[in-house]
C-alpha cells in the first residue's frame, strides 16, 4: 500500500495531545502587538482546544498525527 499523504498546512496549524484532542494556537499574535494590551497578549499565548465536530476533520488530515 502507498503511503497516505499528511496536509502539510494541516501540520503547521494542529497538534494532537496525548489523549487525541487537537490542540490549536489561538488567532490573533502574529503582528502588531504594540496595539494589544499586555493582558491580551497573555492570553492569546495559550493553546487552545479545537471542538469536538471539527476533530475528526483535522485527523483525517493528519493521518499520523
Amino acid at each position: 500500500m502507498p503511503k497516505m499523504k499528511t496536509r502539510k498546512t494541516a501540520a503547521k496549524r494542529f497538534r494532537i495531545t496525548g489523549t487525541g484532542r487537537v490542540r490549536r494556537p489561538k488567532q490573533g499574535c502574529n503582528h502588531c502587538m504594540q496595539e494589544k494590551s499586555r493582558k491580551r497578549i497573555r492570553r492569546l499565548r495559550n493553546n487552545d482546544m479545537i471542538h469536538k465536530s471539527f476533530e475528526k476533520h483535522v485527523k483525517r488530515m493528519l493521518p499520523y498525527g
